[in-house]
Parts: structure tokens; C-alpha cells; sequence
């Protein structure tokens, strides 16, 4: 991954999402190696083991990670500024038989925006049914990011999808798939791309963002 820290204009920060593909996937030397070329003011992992929270001490910052509910996974943010202790939001579950463990969103403040970390169900119906959880918990300029694990559009009331267009994922290297968004309320993308996947399943996102607000201060707002 070639360094690239040259943020696109009028974005006020920069936020790279990764699904680590847990135990087989990307090591916590390919994150770093992730930060030191790509420069995030703010990083989200899915599929984060406990051999992540080494993380500051390779590239310094300030971590912090919630495990799901019999996993040895969860999801963590990283950021090189200091940021308030994330919290984890329980979401809507199956109710089926041999139902998988509940889920959870890592909700984060940073440079006022509420964002959400998420790994969503991979049931189409359910994960639909934990963004709207989500974005109901959400206040003012919110992004919901990470993997949604959903086919097709994802259409939340008040939100815009502004994360890259191309696809994040091989199911089974056979099929190629966008399970990696951004749902964004009153945040501008300025710019995003898909890096190259490494050790992963998934590819990083990278993204960076503005807030609406200002963009419409500056009589600049870009669509998206």
C-alpha cells in the first residue's frame, strides 16, 4: 500500500474501515502497515481479535475495542488524536431457532460527528432492521460505517450512501460483492476508494469526510 495522506479538499478528516477477516486474515502488523501508508485520523475494524490491542503500542494512539457476545471477534477504533471511551449499542437479533449471538454497533464521537462501527447480520431483512436501530440512536451528523453485509441498496430515511461505489468483498472468490459502506446524515464525502485487500477478505475503504454544515458555509457543498 503506497502512502497516501494527501486528504482530498475541503474534507476535515480522514476514516479508513477494515473487516480483518479475524484469526486468518489480517494481523496487527498489516494494520499498522495500514496506518503508516493511508495516515486515518480515525480507523474502524471488524473482526478484531484480542492480538489487535497491540495496535498503539506499533503505532501509538488511542484504541479501544468492544468483543461480541461468544466471538472471538469484536470491533475496535483506532485514532492517532484522543477520542471519548466508544460505547457498544446491542442490536435487533433473530428470534430463530440456532440463531447466531446478538450484535452490536461501536458507537464513537469524533470531530463532531457520531459515527457507528458496524458488522451487521447477514440476513437482508435483519441488517435493514439494525440500521434503522442504529440511526435512531444516532444524533445530528452521524455515519454509519463497516461491513453491512447487505446486497442491493440500503436505503435509510434521512441518510445517503457515500462510500466507493466499487466492489469489497469475494464470496468464495467467485462473486464480487459492495459489503462495505458509509450511510452518512449532514457528512460530505469528499472524497473515497477501495484499497487493495492484503491479507483479508475485504478490502479497506477509505474515506474522507466533511461536515455538511460547513461545506454550505463555504458555498461549496459537493452531491453525492
Amino acid at each position: 500500500m503506497s502512502s497516501s495522506r494527501q486528504i482530498s479538499k475541503g474534507a476535515d478528516l480522514r476514516v479508513v474501515s477494515w473487516n480483518l477477516l479475524r484469526r486468518v486474515g489480517a494481523c496487527v502488523e498489516d494494520i499498522a502497515r495500514l496506518v503508516k501508508s493511508h495516515h486515518p485520523d480515525l480507523l474502524f475494524l471488524q473482526e478484531a481479535t484480542e492480538e489487535v490491542t497491540a495496535l498503539p503500542g506499533l503505532v501509538g494512539g488511542h484504541f479501544f475495542r468492544h468483543a461480541m457476545d461468544r466471538r472471538i471477534y469484536g470491533l475496535a477504533a483506532w485514532s492517532p488524536h484522543p477520542f471519548p471511551q466508544t460505547t457498544a449499542l446491542r442490536l435487533p437479533a433473530s428470534v430463530l431457532p440456532g440463531r447466531v449471538p446478538p450484535r452490536h454497533a461501536q458507537l464513537v464521537q469524533f470531530g463532531g460527528i457520531n459515527f457507528a462501527n458496524v458488522h451487521l447480520s447477514h440476513g437482508q431483512f435483519l441488517n435493514r432492521w439494525q440500521l434503522l436501530h442504529i440511526a435512531s440512536a444516532l444524533d445530528g451528523p452521524a455515519a454509519i460505517i463497516g461491513d453491512f453485509n447487505a446486497v442491493g441498496p440500503t436505503l435509510l430515511p434521512g441518510f445517503r450512501d457515500i462510500g466507493p461505489r466499487r466492489r469489497t468483498h469475494r464470496s468464495a472468490n467467485i462473486v464480487n460483492l459492495r459489503l462495505d459502506r458509509c450511510l452518512a446524515r449532514d457528512v460530505s464525502a469528499m472524497g473515497s476508494k477501495v484499497l487493495e485487500r492484503g491479507a483479508s477478505d475485504h478490502h479497506p475503504i477509505v474515506l474522507d469526510l466533511a461536515m455538511a454544515s460547513r461545506q454550505l458555509e463555504g458555498g461549496a457543498l459537493l452531491a453525492f
